[in-house]
């Protein structure tokens, strides 16, 4: 392509001729861009978007385009369809203009906590947030359930839009592996980016640990602004190799980590119980404390990440003191509430690390027993399932193995497929299955006693279960609330 037809295109998309990425959704006189992750299907793609009367056609170069009126572009050198589609959108919704500052946060687990406290800290200095993320797209006067952690590129720089005239001046958003391997963000500049952690989750979409790492980083170095914020959880082995890679990134270590030639924001668990964790940190010679309501070191480390964040956007130590009052996300270690004081605790955990972590955290409050429901979706990364049941068994009393979200898949399959992790059980472990969510937590509940902690992990604040392609209303909170009731009955 031409700098002039480009320039000629970049200038009608921000005068506002749209640009569609769905051949279905083209109407005459649109661009149409074909995305790589269709490549096997662009012709198609392209002749129905033809069809369908657009006259503006962005695909990769060398691309034959059948006799029409319509024009055939390629995008810039060096850049891809998805790239072009990112610089097209930010044309259309003007995205440089708009004053805000962007962090992303990274990582397997432990975004969308970090991304809460973010908010808040932020908040709490007198910036207007807007956060995009696993729960909700949200700022000041707006709410809009999320379907994706990070949006399509094209809605992500509308949502922005939106956020800049409502007023927002600061945007925190959860930023997925997909997301950035198929560069949803392009067209982004990000002011601060950090990881909280890499372990095993995507996998049958990337492949590999490796493959799953670069995607991951290129949240450091591919995009725009190299003297962007930079920030690395050191205890994790991942973490630590990008703070080798990164000189200028913060490191926060909770282990007493080194990385000669990072800066270091240390943290200390002083104390942790059932009501929380005081903190102690040091960070360029100064130290504070710090006194939360959430629970268990893997917190300790959000709370580490969300700090290092908070002091590369010029806060202080002082300011730190903003996080004392947050009491957790919906679906994170949710506490549900019922009329006979058991303990029960509703989580996203979806992977053997978050397993591991969130047991762990249930494990140091010193409970009788630990009863843990759990189950593997359907139709994503297999190699993990087992993984989980060893998680579950390891960390557990009672282990009940159930249906998360089967999808495409027969959830007796996928049990299966969890079994043999849960053989490794130790002496002493109960093992539960039912397939049927419901039932399942109802035999946990029934077979409760004061004193022990139920743990449903794998949904949290999920208000759905997904059955092939339907979602049915399933709220984990919701069903064992009811199971509760049905069970125990109203307070003796």
């Amino acid at each position: 392509m031409s700098q002039a037809r480009w320039n000629e295109l970049k200038a009608l998309v921000g005068r506002g001729l749209m640009v569609r990425t769905d051949s279905r959704e083209v109407l005459p006189g649109e661009v149409f861009v074909a995305m790589p992750a269709a490549a096997d299907k662009t012709d198609a793609f392209i002749a129905a978007a033809i069809e369908r009367g657009a006259a503006w056609i962005i695909a990769p170069k060398g691309t034959p385009l059948p006799s029409c009126a319509a024009k055939l572009c390629a995008p810039p050198a060096g850049l891809d369809t998805a790239d072009a589609l990112g610089l097209l959108a930010s044309a259309h919704f003007h995205t440089r203009r708009h004053a805000m500052q962007v962090v992303a946060i990274t990582g397997t687990n432990g975004k969308t906590t970090v991304s809460y406290l973010v908010e808040g800290l932020l908040a709490a200095a007198g910036r207007s947030v807007g956060v995009l993320g696993t729960v909700a797209y949200r700022w000041p006067g707006a709410h809009i359930d999320a379907n994706l952690t990070t949006p399509g590129c094209w809605r992500l720089h509308e949502l922005f839009a939106q956020m800049s005239e409502s007023g927002v001046d600061t945007v925190v958003m959860e930023t997925s592996s997909h997301a950035l391997d198929q560069k949803r963000v392009a067209g982004l500049s990000f002011d601060a980016a950090v990881l909280t952690n890499l372990t095993q989750d995507h996998l049958d979409y990337h492949g590999d640990f490796e493959a799953y790492y670069q995607a991951k980083t290129m949240l450091f170095g591919t995009y725009p602004r190299p003297d962007k914020f930079k920030a690395a959880n050191a205890d994790d082995p991942y973490g630590m190799h990008l703070l080798t890679e990164y000189p200028d990134a913060v490191g926060f270590s909770l282990g007493g980590a080194v990385s000669p030639g990072n800066r270091m924001l240390r943290g200390n668990i002083l104390k942790s119980t059932g009501k929380g964790i005081t903190l102690r940190m040091d960070y360029d010679g100064k130290s504070w404390t710090l006194d939360s309501g959430l629970v268990g070191a893997h917190n300790a480390s959000n709370l580490l990440a969300a700090q290092s964040v908070g002091l590369g956007l010029g806060l202080s130590g002082t300011d730190m003191q903003a996080l004392a009052p947050f009491t957790g996300v919906p679906g994170r270690l949710e506490r549900v509430p019922n009329e006979h004081d058991l303990d029960i605790f509703v989580d996203y955990a979806h992977t053997p690390d978050a397993l591991i972590n969130v047991l762990r955290a249930l494990r140091a409050l010193d409970f009788s027993r630990v009863i843990t429901v759990f189950g593997c979706g359907g139709n994503r990364d297999r190699t993990k399932r087992p993984l989980m049941g060893r998680a579950v068994v390891q960390y557990s009393d009672v282990a009940v193995l159930t249906s998360d979200n089967p999808r495409h898949e027969n959830p007796l399959d996928i049990m299966a497929d969890v079994r043999p992790g849960m053989s490794e059980a130790p002496a002493g472990v109960t093992v539960i299955e039912d397939a049927d969510r419901y039932a399942a937590l109802c035999k946990a509940v029934e077979i409760m006693q004061p004193g022990d902690a139920l743990l449903i992990a794998g949904k949290g604040h999920e208000t759905y279960q997904q059955i092939g392609d339907v979602k049915h209303p399933f709220s984990d909170v919701e069903a064992v609330s009811r199971a509760v009731r049905q069970i125990k009955g109203g307070r003796p």
